[in-house]
């Protein structure tokens, strides 16, 4: 999963720069970086199903491949897409493993940075080769959470505003990165205490979901439930603090 990331983000660094220039022109980069998404993800369908034939994928920009043993590759080539086409140095690769329908291992890597956030079931959450731990902070008043803000023709903006405005009055305060693969990997890190978001395909997901809750924190949908890899509304934070941040997303 490590060689995939890295041999699918070679070009992201080289593209990134162009795609600075770019900034200037009528057209703009959109094209430009879709092709180097979708040139992303047939890297890591080749890469993945080399070392594993059988198993199945799921992409964003492609079209999925059904599993034969039960495997299944979850994979986003590039989460930030939008970060990337204006020029935002904020953006990763995501890959998640599946077996028989439970997350066995995931991959989050940031390319301009090196990060490599990484876990295995049971085994824990690293970056790179320092182990991960969720932040021990207890009171929201001290607490700066994540999430994603729905745009133009996606998501329920009313209820996003209600959940906001409900965060904000509670917490130290709330920051819009523009990719769910690192909010969730930052509070696996401890740099963000919670991440909430609605609407969100599996490949926004569950690779940082996994190497969460392999730093130690609980990942439901906004019921409590364990459905969220399906339902895309997520609520991931510690455990002192995610029935308080549920309890918000839920009520609005």
């Amino acid at each position: 999963m490590e060689k995939a990331a890295r041999k699918a983000s070679r070009h992201f660094a080289r593209d990134f720069g162009e795609v600075e220039n770019l900034q200037v022109s009528r057209k703009g980069p959109a094209d430009f970086v879709s092709a180097a998404d979708l040139k992303a993800e047939r890297i890591l369908r080749e890469e993945l199903l080399h070392a594993r034939p059988n198993h199945g994928f799921v992409g964003e920009e492609d079209e999925d491949v059904k599993s034969q043993d039960g495997g299944r590759w979850i994979v986003d080539p590039l989460d930030g897409t939008t970060n990337f086409i204006h020029g935002l140095p904020h953006f990763a690769v995501s890959i998640a493993l599946e077996r028989d329908g439970a997350l066995a291992a995931a991959v989050v890597y940031q390319p301009l940075t090196d990060e490599l956030f990484w876990a295995s079931k049971g085994a824990g959450a690293f970056l790179n080769n320092r182990r991960l731990r969720v932040a021990a902070r207890t009171d929201m008043a001290d607490c700066l959470f994540a999430t994603g803000a729905p745009f133009l023709g996606h998501g329920d903006h009313p209820r996003f505003l209600r959940q906001l405005e409900a965060v904000i009055g509670v917490s130290a305060g709330v920051r819009r990165f523009g990719a769910a693969a690192l909010d969730l990997v930052y509070v696996a890190a401890g740099k963000f205490d919670g991440f909430w978001e609605g609407g969100l395909k599996p490949w926004d997901i569950a690779a940082g979901a996994l190497i969460a809750q392999e730093a130690g924190a609980l990942v439901t949908d906004f019921d409590g439930g364990g459905d969220w890899l399906n339902s895309g509304d997520v609520v991931a934070a510690p455990p002192n603090l995610h029935e308080k941040l549920r309890k918000i997303a839920a009520d609005a």
